[in-house]
């Protein structure tokens, strides 16, 4: 059982999520009042990532349920087995009475269990962890119906009535902000608000979740002003218009670091800082560099990267 923020914090860190004191606090406090935690972040600053990791820290079961435009109570909460309803009644025959045949078909058996009522009727030693993955993706209609679960732990069930959580869950709700959520889901949670990461936190970021990389390839990966991975996986980098810092997305970052592991660059070579020019040039001239040219660019021109080239700071000004 977690006693102090600082545990929380110290466990974060021994399985290797690098997050504040802030993020430990509202951990903390919703595992001791037991409420709802409402993260909010843009993608790719880990909010998702805290949730695995607290499953991890309590020892509990992760149920995720990830969210997407048009979901329902059939597949987040329960759905009837409708198939074997039918068949169970076709084995009754017309002799069954009606009235218990009916009992029978809408009855525990015949109920297909889905993330939220797994999570909300659950018989773990240790209550699990849940996670409602990108609530913003879904419909306003959703949002109404967690209500209840999110205030009580209970679903209800017309066919059943309401089933209560005997041990509660703990609950990890989580958006990138594509759109509001409505007040009152936010009411019943605990709300936290994950920044993009300061240039000394991504690094500490990347040395955690990539140990083999060096702590001059952590620093690189991190300072890294227009990356060449850039139109693989079609990130933007964000770049802050006061102190010319580039802000890359945790996620982004960690990808950066296993792929130029891969290369074996342990800096940025001058060969790799003409890839990007190349790059720049060809955005320039309006043409769209796709996954396929760049890996032929980069197939290219690696072997002389690789040859005994000096490997020389990103920047030397």
């Amino acid at each position: 059982m977690i006693e102090t923020i600082d545990e929380v914090q110290s466990k974060l860190a021994d399985n290797r999520y690098i997050g504040d004191r802030a993020l430990a606090t509202s951990i903390f406090l919703a595992l001791k009042i037991q409420k709802p935690l409402f993260i909010e972040g843009e993608a790719g600053v880990g909010k998702t990532e805290a949730a695995k990791v607290m499953a991890d820290v309590l020892g509990a079961r992760l149920i995720r349920l990830q969210c997407y435009e048009g979901i329902d109570l059939a597949h987040a909460a329960y759905e009837w087995n409708y198939p074997r309803q039918l068949l169970h009644i076709r084995l009754l025959g017309e002799s069954a009475d009606r009235r218990a045949a009916e009992r029978e078909i809408f009855s525990a058996e015949f109920l297909l269990r889905r993330p939220l009522l797994d999570a909300i009727d659950n018989r773990d030693l240790v209550p699990p962890v849940l996670l409602i993955d990108e609530i913003d993706r879904s419909d306003e209609e959703f949002e109404a119906f967690l209500l209840e679960l999110l205030s009580d732990f209970q679903i209800s069930i017309p066919e059943l009535g309401t089933i209560r959580a005997e041990r509660p869950p703990f609950v990890v709700i989580t958006s990138n902000r594509t759109r509001e959520v409505h007040d009152a889901l936010k009411r019943r949670c605990l709300y936290h608000w994950i920044d993009y990461p300061d240039l000394e936190k991504e690094i500490a970021i990347v040395e955690a979740r990539v140990p083999e990389a060096t702590d001059g390839l952590a620093r690189q990966v991190a300072t890294l002003p227009f990356p060449i991975l850039a139109h693989v996986h079609h990130v933007v980098p964000l770049v802050d218009q006061f102190s010319d810092v580039v802000q890359l997305e945790v996620a982004d970052a960690l990808l950066r670091a296993h792929v130029l592991l891969v290369l074996l660059a342990e800096a940025v070579s001058p060969d790799l800082q003409h890839l990007q020019c190349q790059q720049r040039a060809l955005e320039a001239r309006g043409r769209d560099l796709d996954a396929q040219l760049l890996e032929h660019v980069l197939l290219a021109d690696l072997p002389r990267v690789l040859q005994g080239h000096a490997l020389q700071p990103l920047r030397e000004q």
